[in-house]
C-alpha cells in the first residue's frame, strides 16, 4: 500500500498539516501511536501567540472556532515569592495577543476539521526505511507496512523519523518538572485557589519553583520545578505517591502552606517529566522525502511558551509550501526547512535564556525584571 503523504503523529503539528492540506484539496494520512483521541488527557492550558499559532489556525481555516475556545480572564499571570506574596500581578488583557485554550479543546478543533479516515489510530512506527528517489517504507508495530513518497515526523520528543536525517539526541537540560493537580479548589483547597489567581502562578527561587494555573473547571494544575541531577529526579519512588510527594515537599520546606499544598494535596498520582532539548540551532541537511515539525524538529524546554505554537506554525507553513510546490516536493521542503531553521534557533535561543532566568541566584527578581517591560500601559 502507498500513501502519498505520512504523517506521523496526530499532535497540533501533525493534525494542523493535514488540516492545512486539506483546505488545499491534498489528502494526507496521519499515523498515531494511541489507540483513539480520548486514549490519554491532553494536558493543560495553552497561549496561543498572535504572529505564529493564531496565523497557523487562520491558515487551516479554524480561527472563528478557535475564539469559541478561549478561556476568558485566563491569560491573567502572577509571580511570587516563598511566602506567597505576589510581588507582581498581570491581569488579563482579553482576547489578546496570548489568549489561553485548553490543549484538549483545540486538538478536538483540529481533529474535528479533519475527514474521518485522515487517522490511523494504534500505528505505532517502528522502523521508517529509505527506498531511494524520496520514497520510505514505514514498518508500525501492529504488522502493517506502508510506503510514502512524503514521510513528515510529527512525533514529539523521541521521533522515530529524526534519525533519517541525523544523529543528535534530545539531552536532559538539568530540569524536571513533577505535575500535580487539585480539583474543585476554590470549595477544597481555598488557601491554595487564591494564591494562585484566575490564570497563572509563578513562584520561583534559586534552583526551584512552582508553577500552577487554573482551570475553568476550577482544578489546579501544577508544575513543581527543581534544578536536579536526572538521576535525583528518576530515583523518586512514583509508585508511592504519598511517599514521592513529601519527599518533593522536603524541597520546598519553609515555603508558604497555600503553595506546598500544591505538592503534598495532590489528588492525582504526580507525574514526572524531565525537560530535554535538542541543541539551538539544531538543523539537518536536506534529505530526499523527508522532513520534521515542532518537537521532532527543535525540542526545547517550556519556558518561552512556544512548543505548541511553534508545532501549529511548522505544520501550517509546510502545508502551504506543499500546496504552492504541486508535484514537486523536494522544493516544497527546501522551502519549508530555509525558514524553519532560523526561526526554531531564535526561539531555542530565547528559551534556554528563559530557562537560566528563573531560576537564578537572583530569582525571582530576574523573572518579575522580564514580565514587567511588558506590561500593559495604565
Amino acid at each position: 500500500m502507498n500513501t502519498p503523504i505520512a504523517i506521523i503523529g496526530a499532535g497540533l503539528g501533525g493534525l494542523t498539516l493535514a488540516r492545512v492540506l486539506h483546505v488545499h484539496g491534498i489528502a494526507a494520512t496521519i499515523y498515531e501511536a494511541e489507540v483513539s483521541a480520548s486514549a490519554r488527557t491532553q494536558g493543560g492550558l495553552l497561549d496561543i501567540h498572535e504572529y505564529n499559532g493564531q496565523p497557523a489556525l487562520k491558515a487551516a481555516g479554524l480561527f472563528d472556532k478557535f475564539l469559541d475556545i478561549i478561556l476568558p480572564g485566563a491569560d491573567a499571570k502572577r509571580i511570587g515569592d516563598k511566602d506567597g506574596n505576589v510581588l507582581l500581578d498581570w491581569p488579563s488583557t482579553g482576547n489578546g495577543g496570548r489568549p489561553e485554550v485548553e490543549r484538549g479543546e483545540l486538538r478536538r478543533i483540529l481533529l474535528d476539521s479533519l475527514p474521518v479516515d485522515t487517522i490511523r489510530w494504534g500505528h505505532k512506527l517502528t522502523a521508517a526505511s529509505p527506498l531511494g528517489g524520496g520514497r520510505h517504507q514505514l514498518a508500525f508495530a501492529n504488522g502493517s507496512t506502508v510506503t510514502t513518497d512524503l514521510l513528515v515526523g510529527a512525533d514529539g520528543a523521541w521521533s522515530r523519523v529524526r534519525p533519517l536525517l541525523c544523529d543528535v539526541k534530545p539531552a536532559y537540560v538539568g530540569l524536571s518538572f513533577i505535575e500535580t493537580f487539585l480539583f474543585d479548589a476554590d470549595t477544597r483547597h481555598p488557601a491554595s485557589a487564591e494564591v494562585v489567581g484566575n490564570g497563572t502562578l509563578m513562584a520561583v527561587m534559586p534552583n526551584k519553583g512552582i508553577f500552577a494555573h487554573r482551570h475553568a473547571n476550577g482544578t489546579l494544575q501544577s508544575y513543581v520545578a527543581l534544578n536536579k541531577p536526572e538521576d535525583w529526579i528518576t530515583g523518586i519512588d512514583l509508585s508511592d505517591p504519598a511517599a514521592a510527594l513529601a519527599r518533593l515537599a522536603q524541597e520546598f520546606d519553609g515555603w508558604a502552606p497555600a503553595l506546598t499544598a500544591l505538592i503534598t494535596d495532590c489528588e492525582t498520582e504526580p507525574m514526572l517529566r524531565p525537560i530535554y532539548a535538542l541543541p539551538v540551532g539544531h538543523s539537518w541537511d536536506r534529505v530526499p522525502g523527508v522532513t520534521l515539525l515542532g518537537d521532532a524538529a527543535h525540542l526545547m524546554s517550556p519556558f518561552a511558551g512556544e512548543g505548541a505554537n511553534l508545532a501549529l506554525y511548522d505544520g501550517a507553513e509546510l502545508g502551504q509550501a506543499i500546496a504552492s510546490n504541486p508535484g514537486n516536493v523536494e522544493a516544497a521542503l527546501v522551502a519549508y526547512e530555509r525558514e524553519l531553521f532560523p526561526r526554531s534557533a531564535q526561539t531555542a535561543e530565547e528559551t534556554d535564556q528563559n530557562l537560566k532566568l528563573f531560576f537564578n541566584d537572583n530569582a525571582p527578581q530576574g523573572l518579575i525584571d522580564m514580565f514587567s517591560q511588558y506590561l500593559p500601559a495604565e
